[in-house]
């Protein structure tokens, strides 16, 4: 039992430490100010796009990194699954699990371009800077050790959920 409190105590510090980078993020660039472009609905949707390439970039890397493994392995190269607690398997999870944050990033930043006033737009080029970042955290603290995911998780995480509320709440403002 005080191993899993200990256990939980740590992942609850490195969610603290994600958080508190996910709302550095956007303060940081919601301080960049104004971003090039007209303001307009098109030219914010522009904004959010470009900044939905960092979760590309992220996609990219983890895919490439399995096909690598996939092509490199014998055990994997037909397409098996890899063995439980591998490389290759925690390469998948990581996978599965920025698909996910990707999505909730592709739904949330738009929303927040749209909402945001012009001299604000700098927090939703932050995000996109900030997402491979946070990825590329999570990925090497999984491999490392589970524990060491939670800052990088959070960050990506806790980012798009900031995103959706601020733009909810300028929504409603």
């Amino acid at each position: 039992m005080r191993a899993a409190a200990r256990t939980r105590a740590r992942v609850l510090a490195g969610m603290g430490a994600g958080a508190a980078l996910a709302l550095g993020t956007l303060a940081a660039g919601a301080g960049w100010g104004a971003v090039p472009g007209d303001g307009s609905p098109g030219a914010r949707l522009a904004l959010a796009a470009t900044a939905l390439l960092g979760p590309g970039a992220a996609l990219a890397a983890v895919i490439g990194r399995i096909a690598q493994r996939r092509f490199f392995d014998a055990a994997l190269i037909e397409g098996q699954a890899p063995a439980p607690g591998s490389g290759a398997e925690i390469d998948q999870r990581v996978l599965r699990n920025t698909v996910e944050q990707a999505l909730l990033a592709a739904l949330a930043w738009p929303a927040l371009a749209l909402a945001l006033p012009a001299d604000r737009l700098g927090a939703v080029a932050a995000l996109g800077l900030a997402f491979p970042v946070s990825r590329a955290m999570f990925w090497i603290g999984y491999h490392r050790a589970p524990l060491l995911r939670a800052p990088g998780f959070a960050w990506g995480f806790y980012a798009s959920v900031m995103a959706i509320a601020w733009a909810g709440w300028l929504a409603i403002a």
